[in-house]
């Protein structure tokens, strides 16, 4: 199936594919060709560029997209899609004044997520998220990471992780799985660490590398949670399962959750509101991409991840939606960007770098996704009629998407 895009107004993020990932002063840059045709092939960008020198081909579709712009899809790199039920009452309780430690201190956060998903079956899990997977991919997300995390126990954890595969099995949405089985210390184990720390690495994770059941491994390192010499243990028992870290660092309080991310050569470090000089100095020509989460600074009302004085400091960064039903109910990446821009101070082409080759590399995606690239997945979104891309974070409140595709097939 060949399929030809003509009179596109402006092809977006266009790329060579030895860019994996953008830093500093380029993110600030996003290529594009104005006036443009695109030609996809099957599931593949096949060929792109200007109008004038459009090839003669054999297609079986054309579609005409005048006036309207044309970019990679979303690729959200932290969430947590699979989950029971909500958490609304807690909404209203931090309307009423109660913080969000004050909430997870009266069994509310994490264990109550853990408490329902418990309780709820398999199947229903997987009916409650899979229309939470659709949702964002006709918001325009191609490339998605799901966390486990809600389950902290055995049964629970691998619950989580199988709904994870299901779901990557039966939709054409690219997702990468992580275990979170560090997110929380159940009750039965407040006062022993160790014990449940035990459980994860002897009894959780050879029955995920036995399944194939996640590509990741994350640890919630903050205080109150886990410590840096707890997740440091954790991240490196995945290690020896062939699981990569992305780590929850930084969210309320900066403890060394950056550094022994980097020293382990962490994929990524995600949250990362409160930020010490010495966390920035340290991300310094790392492997390590750093992961803003803009819509739980909203929701929460906590600060906002210090884009500008990271960027200028010459380093990469990401954006993604945190999509749980605590701290952030939406996964909608359309308004992350742009939060970005309103409260973060990035740019749009900034905040569309981070959004689309950054959080492809936070996903360990950047051969398949994030950019307009010869070889790479043909997951676009085509915006309605506008003037600029610039009109993506202005419009905050509208829905300027009018077709996604991925893996070159149109999402109803």
């Amino acid at each position: 199936m060949t399929i030809l895009l003509i009179n596109i107004k402006e092809l977006l993020q266009v790329r060579d594919s030895s860019v994996s990932k953008v830093c500093g002063r380029d993110m600030a840059v996003l290529p594009s060709i104005k006036n443009a045709y695109l030609v996809i092939k099957d599931d593949l960008i096949a060929d792109y560029g200007e109008m004038h020198n459009i090839p003669s081909l054999s297609v079986d579709s054309t579609i005409d997209v005048q006036g309207k712009i044309v970019l990679p899809t979303w690729c959200d790199s932290h969430t947590h899609i699979v989950y029971a039920g909500d958490r609304s009452q807690e909404f209203v309780d931090r309307i009423n004044g109660l913080s969000y430690e004050e909430i997870a201190s009266r069994g509310g956060g994490i264990l109550n997520s853990a408490q329902k998903l418990n309780e709820t079956t398999e199947d229903k899990i997987y009916e409650e998220s899979k229309l939470r997977l659709e949702e964002i991919m006709r918001l325009g997300t191609g490339a998605v990471e799901i966390k486990s995390g809600y389950g902290l126990t055995v049964e629970g954890e691998l619950k989580m992780l199988r709904i994870i595969k299901r779901l990557s099995k039966n939709y054409p949405i690219s997702i990468k799985a992580t275990f979170l089985g560090a997110h929380a210390f159940p009750l039965k184990y407040q006062n022993d660490h160790q014990g449940y720390i035990d459980l994860l690495i002897k009894e959780i994770l050879p029955e995920i590398h036995r399944n194939k059941l996640a590509d990741y491994i994350d640890v919630f390192c903050e205080t109150g949670y886990f410590s840096v010499a707890e997740t440091e243990q954790i991240i490196k028992a995945g290690a020896q399962f062939g699981l990569k870290a992305k780590i929850h660092v930084n969210q309320f309080n900066s403890i060394g959750g950056v550094q022994v991310g980097v020293y382990n050569h962490a994929l990524s470090v995600d949250h990362l509101e409160m930020m010490q000089k010495e966390d920035i100095e340290i991300l310094k020509n790392s492997i390590t991409m750093p992961v803003a989460l803009p819509s739980c600074s909203y929701f929460l009302s906590i600060p906002y991840t210090p884009a500008r004085a990271m960027i200028d400091a010459g380093l990469p960064l990401a954006l993604a939606t945190d999509f749980n039903p605590g701290s952030t109910p939406s996964g909608n990446m359309n308004f992350v960007v742009a939060t970005a821009c309103i409260k973060m101070k990035m740019t749009p082409e900034e905040a569309i770098n981070a959004a689309t080759i950054n959080g492809a590399y936070a996903m360990g995606l950047s051969a398949s996704h994030g950019s307009i690239t010869i070889g790479k997945k043909a997951s676009l979104i085509i915006t309605k009629p506008i003037t600029s891309f610039y009109q993506l974070p202005y419009a905050f409140g509208s829905n300027l998407i009018e077709t996604v595709l991925i893996n070159g097939k149109i999402i109803s």
